[in-house]
């Protein structure tokens, strides 16, 4: 069964630990606060997440079983990010917050 990383917003403080250790499927915002992959964890990659969550400060992150991938999952990196909005954040309950303009 495949697994995916979760992570609770509201806890993070954005020490950027985890990227470094699961640079694959976590990457840094421009704030320093962690965006991550949807997509299923599997194989190796399942010790490395779990070392990511080991090493939160905070416990900000979490490892979960899912049953059955949602669509949006099983696209490759460059698809998912290819229809993006620069100008929109998607948060990690799937609303939208539109970004304000830089000055």
């Amino acid at each position: 069964m495949a697994k995916t990383l979760r992570l609770n917003p509201i806890r993070c403080d954005g020490y950027g630990i985890c990227a470094f250790v699961l640079p694959e499927r976590i990457s840094l915002d421009e704030w320093g606060y962690p965006v991550i992959d949807s997509r299923p964890i599997q194989g190796g990659l399942v010790a490395d997440a779990r070392r990511a969550i080991d090493l939160c400060p905070v416990l900000a992150l979490s490892l979960r079983q899912v049953s059955d991938p949602p669509s949006h999952a099983r696209e490759t990196p460059n698809d998912a990010h290819a229809h993006a909005d620069p100008d929109h954040l998607r948060t990690t309950a799937g609303s939208k917050i539109r970004r304000s303009p830089s000055r």
